[in-house]
């Protein structure tokens, strides 16, 4: 039952990606953006670890480009069914990766995961209560739950739905922001 819902809620974002443009999505991933940037997590923040998003997903590449001179930044690698962090040092050190095609920096994060700070987690769709809905393959789940980060959801307005179905594999955002609210922030951020 859980399941068939998380699946039609994925075809319904699915659907709605397609109705905006890619400017759009950058422009709303601009404003996202902002809002992550003047969050004292972000700004306290030493190793943040975000993703290079595919055209699908809120806009990261300038956000990754921005800040990586200033702050570490790790972006996922899909190897089987688990993400392998690696550690972005421009455009130029990266290469297409197995699973998506997706752009991976080519050196491998040699740190702990304690290490990290912050994270930024993609989402086909989050709720207001921080519950977060991916693709269905758990990569994300399986690593935030061994992490005490901070995982900020970001997602586009139209991502951001009243109530998703959770199980207990589903790992919470500690805050989840569109390009229209901050979605549930506590005071903490």
């Amino acid at each position: 039952m859980i399941d068939q819902k998380k699946k039609e809620i994925r075809v319904k974002i699915k659907e709605l990606k397609k109705e905006v443009a890619l400017e759009e999505k950058k422009r709303k991933s601009y404003i996202i953006f902002e809002k992550v940037e003047k969050m004292n997590a972000f700004k306290n923040a030493h190793v943040i670890m975000a993703y290079w998003s595919m055209n699908d997903e809120v806009f990261t590449h300038d956000f990754v480009q921005k800040w990586y001179k200033h702050k570490r930044i790790i972006l996922p690698s899909v190897k089987g069914d688990e993400l392998e962090l690696r550690i972005f040092e421009g455009v130029e050190n990266m290469r297409a990766g197995e699973a998506f095609g997706i752009l991976e920096p080519e050196g491998i994060f040699d740190g702990e995961l304690s290490e990290i700070d912050l994270i930024i987690v993609p989402g086909v769709a989050f709720d207001i209560e921080n519950n977060r809905l991916g693709r269905g393959k758990a990569y994300y789940d399986k690593l935030l739950k061994n992490t005490s980060a901070v995982k900020i959801g970001v997602c586009f307005d139209f991502q951001l739905l009243d109530k998703i179905p959770v199980d207990e594999y589903d790992i919470k955002m500690d805050v989840v922001i569109d390009d229209k609210n901050y979605g549930t922030q506590g005071s903490a951020f």
